[in-house]
């Protein structure tokens, strides 16, 4: 487009007409790529993920009056391909005219949503639990596609004026595509959150309203942030800055399932395998691997040497350890160690893992250890690092022992029973939790609020790359289509409400989703350009703490509106990424998700109620299969500590852990003082410091260990920094399928080694030192064992209210 404008401008002055026609073909062009080239330095002004010599290259070309320049920059960073290698590498940069809305994508996307709800659904209530992933639909999938084109006739037919027909041809990448992203809507979070609100309503509270609450309530959980994903498309989809890096696997694998290519081998130097063949090899090599860390030998998962060599020394143990203790010196052989919480570390740009690892050694080892040793927050009495609630004995807290017959705080009770009490680290989770909710508002603001101003205004052509200009072919999904879904699905949220006794009044449900709607674009911007998403379940269970005390089931239905309406609104925007990057036309997207999330709602109640009312002893303790639910107690649990015992006696004055409150002063002044510091020395590594990154990228521990961040550190700096320094042509072809793979084969051994030895329970794992209850674990860190062990009395102030 810019060069036919070029060229016009320059050929034909032969005459004075030409001429005159020629000058303004010129200067239209130069206005053109003038102005696509200012939205392009705006829109990358502080982009982290653009190589530092290309923002270089657009603030040269706008220097000068060069048209030819300025056209070859434009040409290279927006028309020719996109201009983040990660994305050339992984994504292809045109389209293929291949059928996306078959009759085949639909049956084999229902097919895998219901397998997978179901499935997922029913074992979330077992313990040890398991869950089918998206990955594992992708890889399944593609022989059942693959067999449908080879069976069903090709015949096609005619129906109210449409043809169609059973058998399109070859299985394409672009039916995968609507195939994935229907798992990915329905299952990619593994259940519905609701189904913990519900358990926690039916076995702990005995509220049993019925199928149609039940139903109400999974779908407005589910199906509120469609509607939130649509309407930000301009700002979280079209921009090829928001490149959504976990994407960038899924479409890698698409490329390499589906076309089977032999890399340049002069350009990796004699590097010859071609990448379906290097996937099978690295997934059945970490398949049978994995045999070893999760049922031969699960030392190999903590790999904690220090610890026993002195099992029974407290600070060794907790410096060392990698279950409750700060693990500096983190080592595990077990990919699914590595992965867990925080997905492949191969995904993330190397500034989101350096900003993690420096929140981590701040916060999480250095300041935990100034607490911990220096006797404040009584840390002493209690582990380094664990997830569990204390009483001042260093018992687990018993929440039977405050508690009124109608669930609410007996005063007198919690006088004569203790405070909560909280690991170190985990006191400074919600510190940092603070912190990070504040960095990430003034982060967005400072660094992208010119940027996102400027996108309300412009139309959707300004500043586009390849990707969006070969999607505008394709006719859009209406903004209206999203805003009639949300509103009908609003409708439908005050309903639940407030047609039956749920103590959530009107004006919370609405304040609930206002959270979800304010923190939805800046969360949004966060996990598009780092992979790392912020969490809002901390900052609800904050706020309706203080709204509604007293409240424990309001509590968790406004942490359910307000947390997953934009947990879920963001899956749903990732995947129209994906399809974006796919060429999938928008309009089968938004039906393919709609469609799926809505009939994984009806699949997940359906087996909940089945289960509920077919398994004996569900949701009991000594369930003989391990059906307890152990999330619905964790649900529970804490809907007593937020919604009875309340933030006021935890965080408000007189509380022990109200100096956690002046993180949101930190998280208040540090963007500042980064975003002056980074505008002072623009070329300095200050561009890529991201406080909300900080504070909020170890946001999983607890549970997630110190050392599954650290091992995943590591990993992710050796392939994001040091391989794709120096190796950059193998990184560009093999990085992500690599990790493609190391996912695919840990997922399979697991479903493999559940499936077949831990369901049946007739297999049980080799007994050694080495093995499950072996004497690896025969240390304080596995027992969680306080700096001061209390044999008797109590610890911690004298009274609380």
């Amino acid at each position: 487009m810019v060069l036919g404008l070029l060229k016009r401008g320059t050929a034909g002055t032969h005459d004075t007409e030409n001429s005159d026609s020629g000058v303004a073909s010129s200067v239209d062009a130069s206005m053109f790529v003038q102005a696509e080239l200012e939205a392009f330095q705006v829109a990358h002004k502080w982009d982290p993920n653009l190589p530092q010599e290309e923002i270089e290259a657009v603030s040269e070309a706008l220097k000068v009056g060069d048209l030819e320049k300025k056209v070859a920059v434009e040409t290279t960073l927006l028309e020719e391909n996109s201009p983040y290698p990660e994305v050339r590498a992984a994504v292809r940069n045109y389209d293929e005219e291949v059928p996306a809305n078959t009759i085949r994508a639909w049956v084999i996307g229902l097919l895998w949503t219901t397998i997978g709800s179901a499935v997922n659904m029913l074992f979330s209530l077992r313990n040890p639990s398991i869950a089918l992933t998206p990955v594992v639909t992708l890889l399944l999938s593609y022989p059942f596609g693959v067999a449908w084109a080879y069976v069903m006739p090709k015949r096609t037919f005619r129906t109210f004026g449409t043809t169609w027909s059973l058998n399109t041809g070859p299985f394409n990448m672009k039916e995968h595509t609507i195939i994935v992203i229907m798992a990915n809507a329905s299952f990619g979070g593994t259940f519905a959150y609701s189904t913990d609100v519900l358990l926690a309503q039916q076995v702990y509270y005995g509220q049993r309203f019925g199928w149609g609450y039940q139903l109400l309530l999974t779908i407005t959980c589910q199906m509120l942030g469609l509607g939130l994903a649509g309407l930000t498309r301009k700002w979280l989809v079209e921009p090829a800055a928001m490149i959504w890096p976990s994407n960038l696997i899924t479409t890698t694998m698409f490329e390499t399932i589906h076309t089977r290519k032999t890399p340049d081998a002069l350009q990796l130097s004699g590097w010859k395998i071609g990448r379906y063949k290097w996937f099978l090899i690295v997934m059945a090599t970490i398949f049978v691997w994995e045999w070893f860390p999760l049922w031969i030998a699960p030392f190999l998962a903590t790999f904690t040497f220090v610890c026993w060599a002195a099992p029974n020394n407290i600070v060794v143990n907790q410096i060392f350890g990698g279950q409750t203790g700060l693990s500096l010196i983190p080592i595990s052989f077990d990919w699914s160690v590595i992965t867990a919480f925080v997905l492949s570390p191969l995904v993330y740009p190397f500034h989101a893992i350096a900003n993690t690892l420096i929140g981590l050694v701040i916060f999480t080892v250095i300041t935990s250890l100034g607490i911990h040793y220096t006797g404040a927050l009584y840390s002493e009495y209690l582990p380094m690092s664990t997830g569990g609630s204390f009483d001042n004995t260093g018992a687990a807290y018993n929440v039977s022992k405050i508690l009124t017959p109608e669930f609410t705080l007996d005063k007198e009770l919690y006088a004569a029973y203790s405070p909560l009490f909280l690991s170190t680290t985990f006191a400074l989770a919600y510190g940092l939790s603070f912190a990070s909710i504040i960095a990430v508002i003034i982060h967005t603001y400072l660094y992208h609020g010119q940027d996102i101003w400027k996108k309300l205004r412009s139309s959707r052509t300004e500043g586009v790359d390849i990707h969006q200009r070969l999607m505008m072919k394709y006719p859009d999904a209406p903004w209206w289509w999203y805003a009639v879904t949300f509103v009908v699905i609003l409708a439908l949220g005050f309903t639940t409400c407030l047609a039956w006794d749920t103590h959530m009044t009107w004006w919370a449900f609405i304040v609930a989703l206002l959270i979800s709607f304010f923190f939805y674009l800046p969360i949004g911007i966060i996990q598009a350009t780092t992979n790392v998403q912020l969490g809002l379940n901390v900052i609800t269970e904050f706020i309706i703490g203080y709204m509604q005390p007293g409240r424990p089931l309001a509590m968790m239905m406004f942490k359910m509106y307000g947390y997953i309406t934009c947990y879920q609104g963001l899956y749903f925007t990732q995947d129209i990424k994906l399809a974006h990057y796919m060429k999938v036309p928008q309009r089968v997207t938004f039906w393919a998700q709609f469609v799926a999330t809505l009939w994984s709602c009806f699949v997940q109640i359906a087996v909940l109620n089945w289960a509920l009312g077919s398994i004996d002893g569900v949701c009991t303790p000594d369930q003989p299969n391990h059906y307890s639910c152990p999330n619905a107690h964790v649900f529970f649990t804490a809907s007593i500590i937020w919604g009875v015992i309340g933030p006021d006696r935890i965080f408000g004055p007189g509380g022990i852990y109200n100096a956690m409150l002046w993180f949101f002063l930190l998280g208040a002044v540090c963007p500042v003082v980064v975003w002056l510091a980074a505008r002072r020395w623009p070329r300095s590594p200050l561009r890529y410091v991201s406080t909300p990154i900080i504070f909020g990228g170890t946001g999983y521990i607890p549970p997630a260990t110190v050392m599954i961040y650290a091992t995943w550190g590591f990993v992710g700096t050796v392939f994001n920094k040091l391989i794709k320094g120096r190796h950059p042509g193998w990184w560009t072809e093999y990085n992500y399928i690599t990790s493609a793979a190391l996912d695919s084969g840990t997922i399979i051994c697991i479903l493999f080694i559940f499936f077949v030895l831990q369901l049946p329970d007739k297999v049980q794992p080799p007994r050694w030192w080495g093995g499950f209850g072996g004497g690896f674990q025969n240390n304080v860190d596995w027992s969680g064992t306080p700096q001061t062990a209390l044999a008797n009395g109590t610890f911690g102030p004298k009274s609380w209210s």
